[in-house]
């Protein structure tokens, strides 16, 4: 197994100028699946018109055990290592258990209600708020960091622990992905956040929901969905895997190496655009 702290090398993370020069198509392009197998049709209804779908219940209590104590191994080894405990980043290239995360049909059945049947996972990222952490993660758009087009990406966040509010769960502002890329400014020192893009004001743009997860429960929510988390002031870790899914049209700029961690997890990438790696030991 590769190092807990050992960084990957495919990929680079654009900067925001660098963003800046990417032609991307980022508007909201709703599901048009209409024949769900595990989403009812009103949840699919609801993932359009309000960017998110949650408490969705995918692993159960014994399976979970397993799952946060190989989170608890590799947060300990990088912690050790010298990393944070938003480290854990491409997590599907480094880990076997977290490649069979990204590939395992109970989600990926989910994804495909929303993304249809030609689906990529190309990337899993622990985001784990200890106990006190004063981190925030400031309102942004995922769509906002990625050469990725068109947006056409669904996050899936697994709760590895419960989150409610009193741990600082993820927050979403609903409807908010229909309007497009929005404005930000960079994060400030003083904010404390784990990003560096601020969208200032969100409450304009729609209501604040909470998205209270059970450990085994997943929400997804659209890569233009504003949403962020304040900071756990609790006694309690807060600790969830965000595995990403596009459909396979999308494309990643060929400058950054996006493509190198692009794993087939259903159907067909008609021109090979993704490398589909194969699960690491």
């Amino acid at each position: 197994m590769q190092s807990a702290y050992e960084p990957i090398k495919l990929k680079h993370i654009p900067n925001p100028d660098e963003l800046t020069q990417l032609e991307r198509r980022l508007q909201f392009h709703p599901s048009t699946v209409a024949n769900p197998q595990v989403l009812a049709p009103a949840q699919v209804a609801d993932y359009n018109r309000h960017g998110y779908v949650k408490g969705i219940p995918i692993f159960d209590a014994d399976e979970m055990v397993i799952h946060r104590t190989f989170l608890d191994e590799i947060l300990a080894q990088t912690l050790a290592a010298g990393g944070t405990s938003y480290s854990i980043i491409s997590a599907h290239m480094r880990y076997g258990p977290v490649y069979d995360l990204l590939t395992h049909p109970r989600i990926v059945r989910v994804v495909k209600d929303i993304l249809g049947d030609d689906v990529i996972g190309w990337g899993a990222h622990y985001f784990c708020k200890l106990p006190h952490d004063a981190k925030v993660v400031s309102w942004h758009q995922d769509a906002s960091f990625w050469p990725l087009t068109p947006s056409k990406t669904v996050t899936v966040w697994l709760a590895i622990d419960d989150a409610d509010r009193e741990n600082a769960c993820m927050k979403f502002i609903a409807g908010s992905h229909h309007l497009g890329h929005l404005t930000y400014r960079l994060s400030e020192d003083a904010e404390n956040s784990v990003l560096n893009q601020t969208v200032e004001n969100p409450e304009q743009y729609g209501e604040v929901v909470y998205d209270e997860l059970k450990a085994g429960e997943i929400s997804l929510h659209s890569d233009l969905l504003l949403h962020g988390s304040e900071a756990n002031h609790s006694a309690r870790r807060r600790c969830g895997l965000t595995l990403r899914y596009c459909a396979a049209e999308v494309r990643s700029d060929p400058t950054f190496g996006w493509w190198k961690e692009g794993v087939l997890v259903s159907g067909r990438d008609v021109d090979g655009h993704w490398a589909n790696p194969p699960r690491p030991a």
